[in-house]
């Protein structure tokens, strides 16, 4: 009775799973999307059909696919899988896992795997803690994030992993995954004739953002709400589709991958000095809630990457936004952060100070060479410019065997160029 009892329970619970969960692939040949490292001659299908998992941290955003995968791992290994949610697990629980890894691969020579769901917000002592078992091959080790990897994730653990990056399903990918929710309402027991018209179904794949489980979870609310017709069909048309999935969320998760994206795109299109564009995205940020200080360090940044001394007062007039919004706050703040990126957009632009780049590596190719002797401190023979016309003589700055190279490239707009052409005058004089 009382393993009726649980039998029952189990099926309550699994009735009651969100049909994304229920739709979850078992397999390979079921999983949608993903070809660029699932293709048939990818490593990363022979690892898991070949049952060779090594160290792997999926990145992208939510809804594509990673715990799914982690799922079909589990059905293809014979190693023992243990998941740990970097939110809910303390280092307690981490640290019973990792002293059962060491027994059962003593006892039993079975493997473990352990699979960490948000690895990017372990702890930096969470994170350290694996990585002796990683090394001695105690565990094998998966991570998944919607962060970046390369800047949420312990470096030590990224070195060791291969990093497998999930895109936002395609069009073609969502639209099959329609098809299959249709497909499953039509076998279940009490099973459901559903038809979406074409301007449903592209407003559904349209507005889910590449994200299956958006996707899923807005048809079932549109099909389990929807009464049936006459002909015991369910319809779902435009205005019902529209009901169910409400408006286009942002497609930006400031907790994901694509803040790297947003943020790539608004620092692009201030370098494009495209006004119009910077806004957009600016705006983008914004109602995703991103931290305004985030925004107004790559700005800073941008002032003097993108602008630098075509514009000498861009980073300036960049700080002084930043400090006024420290004064201020939101709402009126975000006069401060949009004066700031349309001044960096509409401003010449010049990228002259990545020069220095050039400079360290004619330092690092170049051959032992001093200081030359007029140069040195206190020498006799140096000539102070201070002493003639316009603070300015003609004196040689490199050594010996450098004379004449050039490093600095100088950008023909703005203030930068008016600063060359006068350097160029004194030099021809």
């Amino acid at each position: 009775m009382h393993s009726e009892n649980l039998f029952t329970n189990y099926s309550q619970i699994e009735n009651n799973a969100p049909l994304a969960d229920k739709l979850r692939p078992k397999n390979l040949e079921d999983f949608i999307g993903q070809q660029p490292i699932l293709n048939e001659n990818s490593l990363l299908r022979s690892a898991i059909l070949n049952d060779k998992i090594s160290n792997f941290i999926f990145s992208g955003p939510p809804g594509v696919g990673k715990t799914t995968l982690i799922e079909i791992i589990s059905f293809n290994t014979r190693s023992k899988l243990i998941r740990l949610n970097a939110v809910l697990s303390s280092i307690k629980e981490l640290r019973n896992e990792i002293a059962n890894a060491k027994d059962r691969l003593i006892n039993s020579k079975r493997k473990t795997i352990l699979f960490i769901d948000e690895v990017h917000r372990f702890t930096s002592v969470q994170q350290d803690a694996l990585l002796p078992l990683i090394e001695n091959g105690t565990i094998t080790f998966i991570g998944a994030t919607t962060e970046n990897p390369f800047f949420a994730v312990n470096k030590a653990l990224v070195s060791r992993s291969r990093i497998f990056t999930l895109l936002p399903l395609s069009e073609n990918d969502l639209h099959k995954i329609v098809q299959k929710v249709i497909t499953h309402y039509s076998k279940k027991k009490d099973s459901k004739k559903v038809y979406l018209t074409k301007n449903a179904i592209n407003h559904f794949v349209k507005y889910s953002g590449g994200d299956a489980r958006t996707l899923i979870n807005a048809l079932e609310m549109a099909i389990e709400t929807t009464a049936e017709n006459d002909a015991k069909e369910i319809k779902i048309n435009l205005s019902i589709a529209e009901d169910a999935i409400q408006k286009k969320n942002i497609v930006y998760d400031k907790n994901g991958q694509n803040h790297y994206d947003v943020i790539s795109a608004f620092i692009k299109s201030i370098r494009g000095s495209d006004p119009d564009a910077t806004l957009f995205w600016l705006a983008n940020m914004v109602e995703a809630g991103e931290d305004p200080n985030f925004i107004f360090r790559r700005l800073l940044i941008s002032a003097s990457e993108d602008i630098g001394i075509a514009d000498p007062n861009a980073i300036v007039v960049v700080q002084s936004c930043c400090d006024a919004f420290d004064r201020v706050g939101f709402p009126e703040g975000l006069y401060f952060l949009t004066q700031a990126s349309l001044y960096l957009a509409i401003s010449p632009k010049s990228n002259s100070t990545k020069s220095i780049f050039k400079a360290i590596e004619t330092i690092k190719s170049s051959n032992v060479f001093d200081v030359p002797l007029h140069l040195k401190n206190n020498s006799k023979s140096y000539v102070n410019p201070h002493k003639y016309p316009d603070n300015w003589v003609a004196q040689e700055y490199l050594p010996k065997s450098l004379r004449g190279l050039k490093i600095w490239e100088p950008k023909n707009d703005g203030w930068e160029k008016t600063q060359y052409e006068k350097l160029l005058r004194r030099k021809e004089n």
